[in-house]
Formats: structure tokens, sequence, C-alpha cells
């Protein structure tokens, strides 16, 4: 590889904002967040939405939306005025 041009590889931990699940893990993201580890390092802090805790697929717990209400919401909102 050469030298200077790619980003620093390094450990970094990875919060599920839903389960407040943390993993540590290798990556090239910084954060300005940090957060202290168990091992007693300080490691930069990623906020993500879904993780392996929470994603339905991993889980087997199915969301199911209301989707009677989001048509009649969008009929309200751009359907043909009588």
């Amino acid at each position: 590889m050469k030298p200077g041009i790619h980003p620093e590889y390094r450990p970094v931990v990875f919060r599920d904002i839903s389960t407040q699940a943390t993993y540590l893990i290798r990556s090239t993201m910084t954060s300005k967040q940090t957060i202290e580890w168990s091992d007693g390092n300080t490691y930069p802090l990623v906020d993500v939405e879904i993780t392996a805790d929470s994603h339905p697929f991993y889980t087997g717990k199915a969301r199911r939306l209301s989707i009677t209400g989001r048509v009649e919401k969008f009929q309200q909102r751009y359907g043909k005025t009588k």
C-alpha cells in the first residue's frame, strides 16, 4: 500500500441507539465521541440505528406497520378533492 493515503484502521466502538448494545471492532470511521471500554482504553464511539442486536432478521421479531392508516393519510394529503 502507498503510505499516507489510507485512513487509519483502528479499534472503534459501535453502539446501537435502540438497544444500547456496544461492539468493539476495527474500522476507519472517525467520531468526536469517545467511550471507555472494559479494558480501560478509550475508543471512538459511533452511534448506529440498526445492528444485529436490533434488526428483525437477526432477532426473529418482525415489525408490522399499520398500512391502513398510512394509505388514508396519503389520500388526505395527495388524493383528489371532490
